[in-house]
């Protein structure tokens, strides 16, 4: 047994801004208690990961990645650290996927790399995603993936785990139950609720069935928390997109998430109704597609399909092109349609191109260069408003929030999914619905909530959570230091100094060169580098009259020009320092080296 402090906590001040109390803590009691906590989720939107543990065994809930900031350079993902996973493998007993979103199921490849699953347990569209993924990473034989649907149930030795339907933006979405010894959990997953939806309904009578039962802990999904009001119907924005294609008299082209495959089916079938046939470019956005007619999502004939060849067979009003890069991705199909480095598409005088999506927030900049970009080369750039309904979130509104608490009636909550604002808004709309602002816990990554006979409390000792930077798959990440070299090379770029020297004599052979990249423009600091090159040259002449070694040469290299171009320049450039030995003088040391290695070892 772990002893925690009990009292109020040293950690009130960290919530003295939120509408919350300080807590109260207690001892875990790691045999009997049920421990909650997050790794990754909380004060963040994505790599949504929460685990539920209860003695012997573990139930985690999703494994997705987070993509990276813009200071984050060369970083393709953002993955929690699975340290404590791996230190308590033995006790992971399911992963349980909500629905097939990159933050929930993007970090499957790289958790499997750390962590040995027996089974995923996923929705039928998730698992064809998550399969397709393994397949690429070449993972496809390490796990098997068991579908899941509102009926399954999962049991375990302490968990008893079942599911219930919910609206989002991609097929098969779940809420999840979990029934433990110490109370019922519901964690939402992504949701909002739609009147009119195009997929499956949210099952409401067992959301309200499992709220008569009781509930102790409601994790709910607060990406929109700030967001007034509720959400637009799906069926109303396939009405706009069969408006819009019937009244355009050229070219279509539409860009939305490629995820999205619910509106994708509506974009196609108002394709078909107009009488145009489609082309599909951007390989996952080609990849759902694909999935989307395999399990009968979307039921477009392959008649009504057309290569990139095809495009100039047909007339311009007969004609849908739908793309990635709704969030102005560098890479993606519309930024090289838009920049004329399309190998298929040039957008041509009386092209229409819609944004069927909202701009992720920290996208807006690059969004709005693309726009600009094909407005630029003729394009008719239409964008989604209040007044259009070119797009609808699939996350759930205040007053969508306010349905799922008072459906579920529970008597604790913890908001997840979400920034910090986020999480401390759906707190207060949690009060507004009933639940005491003593029950209303605003966590962070790795913080632990304990239930104890249907009670909770946030436990004084925490998991370890750090983030994980991957370039390329390599799960085990970049460095600290390697992103803070990758920003110092963006923002003052590298000095790299050649020295020839012979180490026979301790002489300097010719004097030091100097190559800069990225930091200035070579012809016009011609003054700057020779009196650098006479610095350094100086230096490792005083340091060459005693013995030394390579390091301490280089370490002299980087003393003596580092506060020179710094004083200089009011930058720091990364200066490497290359050291060349005159190549007698490498040959004759390593002869000592491999002399003195044969007589160790006759020694031995």
């Amino acid at each position: 047994m772990t002893e925690v402090k009990v009292g109020r906590s040293t950690k009130a001040n960290r919530y003295s801004k939120v509408n919350v109390p300080d807590f109260e803590y207690h001892s875990i009691k790691h045999d009997t208690d049920t421990l909650v906590y997050a790794l990754g989720g909380l004060g963040e939107i994505g790599k949504n990961m929460y685990c539920f543990e209860h003695d012997d065994e573990i139930i985690i809930v999703d494994s997705g990645v987070k993509f990276p900031e813009e200071e984050l350079l060369g970083v393709d993902y953002v993955i929690p650290d699975y340290s404590h996973l791996v230190q308590n493998q033995e006790k992971v007993k399911a992963l349980i996927i909500t629905h097939g979103h990159e933050d929930h199921i993007g970090g499957i490849p790289f958790l499997l790399r750390s962590v040995h699953l027996k089974e995923i347990y996923a929705p039928r569209f998730a698992k064809a995603l998550i399969e397709k993924k393994l397949e690429e990473h070449r993972l496809k034989r390490n796990c098997k993936i068991i579908e899941i649907n509102s009926d399954s149930r999962i049991q375990t030795n302490h968990f008893s785990v079942g599911f219930f339907d919910t609206v989002h933006s991609i097929p098969d979405s779940l809420g999840v139950l979990i029934n433990t010894p110490n109370g019922r959990i519901v964690e939402t997953g992504d949701f909002k609720f739609d009147l009119t939806p195009v997929g499956t309904q949210a099952d409401y009578q067992k959301m309200a069935f499992m709220g008569q039962l009781g509930i102790t802990l409601l994790m709910s999904d607060s990406t929109n928390s700030s967001v007034p009001g509720s959400s637009v119907s799906e069926k109303q924005v396939a009405q706009s997109i069969n408006e819009l294609m019937k009244k355009t008299p050229g070219r279509l082209l539409v860009s939305t998430f490629a995820s999205n495959v619910l509106r994708l089916n509506q974009i196609l079938e108002a394709a078909v109704n107009c009488g145009r046939k489609v082309a599909v470019f951007g390989r996952s956005m080609e990849n759902v597609c694909e999935i989307g007619r395999k399990l009968g999502v979307i039921k477009i004939p392959n008649s009504s399909f057309i290569s990139g060849n095809e495009l100039n067979t047909l007339p311009a009003n007969r004609i849908c092109i739908v793309c990635t890069g709704s969030q102005g991705e560098p890479m993606a199909a519309l930024s090289r349609i838009a920049n004329g480095t399309h190998k298929y598409i040039k957008i041509l005088p009386g092209d229409t191109v819609l944004f069927s999506s909202n701009p992720i927030p920290g996208n807006g900049v690059s969004v709005g260069g693309v726009i600009n970009q094909l407005t630029r080369v003729g394009a008719n750039v239409i964008t989604d408003s209040p007044l259009t309904s070119f797009h609808t979130t699939g996350h759930a509104p205040i007053e969508e929030q306010k349905l799922m608490l008072n459906l579920i009636k529970p008597k604790f909550f913890m908001p997840n999914h979400g920034e910090y604002k986020m999480l401390v808004q759906h707190a207060s709309t949690g009060q507004e619905t009933g639940v005491p602002k003593e029950n209303c816990f605003i966590c962070s990554n790795g913080d632990i909530v304990v239930l104890r006979d249907e009670e909770c409390f946030v436990a004084n000792e925490r998991i370890q959570t750090d983030e994980i930077y991957v370039d390329g798959n390599d799960a085990t990440g970049l460095s600290t230091s390697v992103i803070k070299d990758r920003k110092i090379l963006a923002e003052n770029g590298l000095v790299a100094v050649i020295v020839t020297i012979d180490s026979r004599y301790n002489k300097i052979l010719c004097r030091p060169n100097i190559v800069s990249r990225g930091f200035v423009f070579i012809k016009d600091s011609q003054t700057l580098l020779k009196e650098a090159e006479l610095l350094v040259y100086d230096a490792l002449k005083k340091k060459m009259q005693e013995r030394t070694t390579f390091l301490e040469l280089k370490n002299c290299i980087r003393s003596a020009l580092e506060p020179y171009l710094f004083k200089k320049t009011n930058r720091n450039p990364i200066v490497i320092p290359v050291i060349l030995n005159q190549k007698a003088a490498m040959e004759e040391l390593q002869a000592k080296t491999a002399n003195t290695k044969t007589k160790r070892t006759r020694k031995k």
